[in-house]
């Protein structure tokens, strides 16, 4: 199973960007899917997740900011950022969790895409 990230880029302060992320390979269901983020010399921290039946999560720092979608016929989900912060420049991960074909779990991982919030 391959999660492929894209949508990253430089953005002013206030400004808008859409990530989405496309999950690719033997995959019979796919259960969850979320975005995470990793900052320069911090760890990667959960930023939004959302389930096959639609129920989100966010991070308290992102909440009203941020809003992720996911197309089940696509095997993709979005997040749309807006409002962005200095403070949410880092480099933005996918992740999916399910089950592949053959019926074993998996959880897998995009290769990032980087997010800068500048002036």
């Amino acid at each position: 199973v391959q999660l492929q990230a894209s949508g990253g880029g430089l953005v002013q302060p206030g400004g808008s960007l859409r990530l989405s992320c496309v999950v690719s390979g033997r995959v019979s269901s796919i259960n969850t899917m979320g975005w995470y983020r990793q900052a320069p010399g911090k760890q990667r921290e959960l930023v939004a997740t959302i389930i096959s039946g639609g129920i989100t999560n966010y991070a308290e720092s992102v909440k009203g900011r941020f809003t992720i979608s996911r197309d089940n016929a696509k095997n993709t989900a979005y997040l749309q950022m807006t409002s962005l912060k200095p403070e949410d420049t880092a480099v933005y991960y996918c992740n999916a969790q399910g089950r592949t074909i053959l019926q074993t779990p998996f959880s897998s991982w995009g290769q990032g895409t980087l997010v800068t919030v500048s002036s």
